[in-house]
């Protein structure tokens, strides 16, 4: 698998990650047994790059993941974690005290000494301009309990901001071929800072993966069922805020651009993989099949010109209107 690094990480990783959101909770029920396989064989198929949460099933992603390092001690992964979604969404509540407490159940979650990356969790914006959040993050990497920091954001206002900051490594961020505006600025910015660019919700929540139609239904603790209109958190990151309806028509037209070498979903990675400043982007898979399908996107050409331009016309012309100036 392709390679790129993080500059101010340090490290390098396959191009094609894990997202680990839907092996804790919020996408419907995934087994153990399930987990452990989407790992193995995201892993063997040549991801190195695992992206979780301490609040994904209230630690449940973390653990998972845990146990699988202890049974890979030598596969040389980065793990990126977040935090601070465990607490009402106040400024004041990102303080050093609580930073520690919560890299400190997110290391036994994971059995890591030093956390390899740890992200805020899309906090409110006054965290960005917040000169003691930061030094907060400063201070775990002195103590060692992290390696780097960086922030998962849900605008690119905010992650501007933290491109800005010195000491952040990362930025992650909403990136897909229904989720266009972080081209304009925040990807160049973040190439010229040295910043690495997380895609997360690549496929949209499953949307790109033309798998679903208008009879589609989803569980009831699936938050594409109960977050469809933000009910529960960000509407933006359920079909990246897109009208499903709108997203399905938009599935519709971008069809025909997809050459028979790839998958619906493969060619939406692709799409990502193909955009500069993009670090790794971070699908997430409910089983084995997927995780495998998912990282062959890295071993295909990249999309052409046409594809790349058909790619753009749907966008300016469903979807702009809706979501481009939202976020």
């Amino acid at each position: 698998m392709e390679q790129r690094t993080f500059p101010r990480l340090g490290r390098t990783v396959g191009v094609v990650g894990l997202g680990a959101w839907q092996l804790g909770a919020d996408w419907g029920t995934v087994s153990e047994d399930d987990a452990m396989a989407v790992l193995a064989t995201a892993v063997d198929s040549g991801v190195t790059f695992l992206d979780t949460a301490d609040v994904y099933g209230d630690g449940r992603s973390e653990q998972l993941i845990g146990r699988f390092l202890r049974s890979r001690p030598a596969a040389g992964l980065t793990v990126a974690t977040k935090i601070g979604r465990r607490v009402e969404q106040r400024p004041e509540a990102y303080t050093l005290a609580n930073f520690r407490q919560w890299t400190d159940r997110s290391r036994a979650n994971l059995q890591m000494d030093t956390l390899d990356l740890v992200q805020l969790h899309c906090p409110p914006t006054a965290v960005f301009a917040d000169d003691a959040v930061f030094d907060a993050l400063d201070t775990l990497v002195a103590e060692q309990a992290i390696a780097a920091y960086g922030v998962s954001v849900e605008t690119c206002d905010q992650a501007l901001t933290a491109i800005a900051r010195p000491g952040v490594a990362s930025v992650q961020i909403i990136l897909n071929a229904v989720r266009h505006k972080p081209l304009e600025r925040v990807l160049p910015a973040a190439a010229a800072a040295g910043v690495g660019i997380i895609a997360r919700v690549p496929l949209a929540s499953g949307l790109l993966s033309g798998r679903y139609d208008e009879h589609t239904e989803f569980p009831a603790d699936d938050h594409r069922n109960y977050n469809r209109h933000g009910a529960a958190f960000d509407v933006g990151e359920t079909f990246s805020g897109v009208d499903f309806e709108r997203g399905l028509a938009a599935v519709r037209r971008l069809a025909p651009l997809v050459d028979a070498d790839r998958t619906m979903a493969q060619f939406a990675l692709r799409w990502v993989l193909d955009q500069a400043g993009v670090t790794v982007v971070i699908p997430g898979a409910r089983d084995a099949d997927q995780a495998r399908r998912n990282a062959a996107a890295a071993d295909l050409p990249p999309l052409t010109a046409e594809q790349l331009a058909g790619v753009r016309e749907v966008y300016d012309e469903l979807i702009r209107p809706q979501v481009h100036d939202r976020w």
